[in-house]
């Protein structure tokens, strides 16, 4: 929810606030996703010069038809490149492609090209969290079950894990976990834990649920959006994925918690003066203020709203009956980002309504979530103009036509592991998931066209790998605030995940492979 910078969200924390990663003014620091994309928006345009244009010939769904590529001129000269160029985020977010040339440019005639329809879901549904957690619900909600759970352990860690793991499946809960550190890690110490149990529990709880993210907006969207496809394609594959991988990752943190609590010299982090001491202070301490009537209506509309949205972006005449063609029944919704942005807009407004915010606070609160969200939003529009200047310049087919002779006759299950090796490195470089989704999409899924698999495994493939990355590299908030918080060294911490995240990279292999096997 919040401020975490989605996945895109993994950027720094937020203006003004303490960096909690530690990491000062010195020293190199990793450029946020908004630079990197403008330096890949200017090195596209240079490499644009240098590859020859080209186009296939598309079917009715305009998909690429293999084996019909064909060098064709882009017609451009510099001026009109540098226009391009120069008009690349204009054209990102409400970009119109003709019909005739294939051209995108703002006052063209054709179907919408840009991301407006992504941007303004994105800015609503930032909103609507905003407001949400402004009540203090959900923060109360999850301190009243940390507490109700105090004196049983391995009970507590499940279920803070699952609920993480259930906010980043369906929203993409990420740097708001940030604010938990303060109740989380004393409550463990207390319990006889570590410092390491704490971090396990609220990284790796709301990370496995972006990893494995079954509606999540801001990468199971966007990635759908740039593939070309509904939210609800491969959902069933995903919410496999999610309960197998979550399960594995609450078992691994638990197991781990039962042997420092059996030895704590196994400890991987160690401890600090006072630890030990922390269950005679912790053990009969006050409990939270209960959930009042309000609060409950909120958790309650938080709920429905999202189970509306799963409902509404399912294709289910499709999922029901195995036939991806399939006429929507009369009940389904089918609804996309317009509709989405629509219902995440009225649901604030409805939280606002139920909590008596007032006027003011309200519209001050709603303004301040879209602010939050706007820098999400605008890697999503850079990265929608990198594919811009690539289509103007008829480069993105000529890229198709390179690495169709790779997947020409490779196995469908092969293909799939190689989506997900492939964006492993493009996950590194683009900390940001939408970024990385709209960048990556316009040439991944074409390709799964040629190699016979279904657009949606990309989907998934691409969002594991970068749910898997995001799990430990050193360039995100949510890992390095994180260990700050909680005092747990980087070293350390990569030492405690390794052998999850080798075991998570075999099962995510295993489940893209059968995902395209049976597509």
């Amino acid at each position: 929810m919040g401020g975490a910078e989605d996945p895109s969200r993994n950027g720094a924390p937020k203006s003004g606030a303490e960096d909690p990663s530690g990491r000062g003014s010195r020293g190199f620091t990793f450029p946020s996703a908004l630079t990197v994309l403008a330096l890949v928006t200017l090195l596209v345009w240079v490499i644009a010069f240098f590859v020859p244009s080209g186009r296939y010939a598309r079917d009715a769904d305009g998909a690429p038809r293999q084996g019909t590529y064909h060098r064709e001129p882009s017609g451009l000269g510099f001026l009109d490149r540098l226009t391009d160029l120069f008009l690349s985020p204009v054209n990102g977010l409400y970009g119109v492609q003709d019909r005739e040339t294939g051209q995108v440019a703002p006052d063209a005639a054709g179907e919408l090209y840009g991301a407006a329809g992504v941007f303004l879901f994105v800015l609503a549904i930032g909103a609507f969290i905003t407001v949400v957690f402004a009540t203090g619900a959900m923060d109360r909600g999850i301190g009243r079950l940390a507490h109700r759970l105090r004196e049983r352990g391995a009970l507590l860690i499940v279920g803070v894990m699952l609920i993480f793991s259930l906010l980043g499946t369906v929203e993409g809960f990420a740097e708001e976990t940030l604010g938990f550190y303060g109740l989380i890690v004393p409550l463990m110490l207390a319990l006889g834990y570590d410092r390491m149990v704490a971090t396990g529990t609220i990284v790796l709880g709301a990370g496995i649920g972006v990893l494995c993210s079954t509606v999540n907006p801001f990468a199971t969207g966007v990635a759908s959006s740039a593939a070309d496809i509904s939210l609800g394609d491969g959902i069933v594959l995903r919410a496999l994925m999610w309960v197998v991988l979550t399960a594995v990752t609450i078992a691994y943190v638990v197991r781990y918690a039962r042997r420092v609590r059996a030895g704590p010299e196994r400890s991987l982090s160690g401890f600090l003066p006072g630890d030990r001491d922390r269950a005679e202070v912790r053990s009969d301490a006050a409990e939270p203020p209960p959930l009042t009537g309000t609060h409950k209506a909120v958790l309650v509309t938080v709920v429905l709203v999202f189970a509306f949205m799963i409902f509404s972006v399912i294709p289910w005449a499709s999922a029901l009956s195995g036939d991806a063609d399939a006429t929507p029944y009369g009940w389904e919704p089918g609804w996309s980002f317009p509709q989405l942005a629509a219902l995440f807009l009225c649901a604030a407004i409805l939280v606002g309504l139920l909590t008596r915010m007032g006027e003011q606070r309200f519209t001050a609160t709603f303004v301040e979530g879209v602010g939050d969200f706007v820098s999400p939003a605008l890697v999503i529009v850079l990265a929608r103009g990198v594919t811009v200047l690539m289509n103007n310049a008829k480069i993105t087919d000529t890229v198709l036509h390179s690495i169709e002779g790779a997947v020409t006759g490779v196995p469908s299950a092969l293909f799939s592991i190689m989506i997900f090796v492939v964006n492993l490195p493009l996950a590194f470089l683009i900390p940001s998931t939408s970024g990385h989704a709209t960048l990556a999409m316009p040439i991944l899924a074409p390709l799964a066209d040629f190699a016979g698999v279904s657009r949606a495994v990309v989907v998934t493939a691409w969002q594991a790998a970068s749910g898997w990355m995001n799990l430990w590299v050193p360039t995100t908030a949510v890992i390095m605030g994180g260990i700050s918080l909680a005092r747990v060294g980087y070293d350390r911490y990569l030492r405690f995940a390794a052998p999850l995240l080798g075991i998570l990279a075999l099962l995510i292999a295993g489940f893209v492979a059968l995902g395209a096997v049976l597509t």
